[in-house]
């Protein structure tokens, strides 16, 4: 596992996404949900009903949330702020390691 992890750290792929958008469409390309507890969940599925969405994570959470651009969550994952991974989501090293590289930009390109 080691061994992954310093070869993606040699590659330094940058991966851009623009930083003012939507929480659905944040969320809908990082697979991703911080929890109030620090705790950071992969997400199943997102089911959009207009302001609000229904958001599905692996360990089988399913709650309610708005669709913001300023919310806690979508600055959460913007600025990567997260205690450690849930257990049950079993979030693998790979697409933590590319959540860390990914750069939240005001640049359109």
């Amino acid at each position: 596992m080691d061994q992954k992890i310093k070869e993606a750290k040699k590659q330094k792929v940058v991966r851009y996404i623009f930083k003012n958008q939507r929480l659905f469409l944040l969320i809908n390309k990082v697979k991703l949900w911080p929890s109030r507890s620090g705790m950071l969940h992969g997400v199943k599925s997102i089911e959009n009903r207009g302001k609000t969405m229904v958001v599905t994570t692996h360990c089988g959470e399913s709650f309610v949330v708005w669709d913001s651009k300023n919310s806690r969550s979508a600055r959460w994952l913007r600025n990567r702020w997260y205690k450690n991974s849930c257990k049950k989501c079993k979030i693998p090293e790979w697409k933590l390691m590319k959540y860390s590289q990914t750069v939240f930009t005001d640049a359109r390109r």
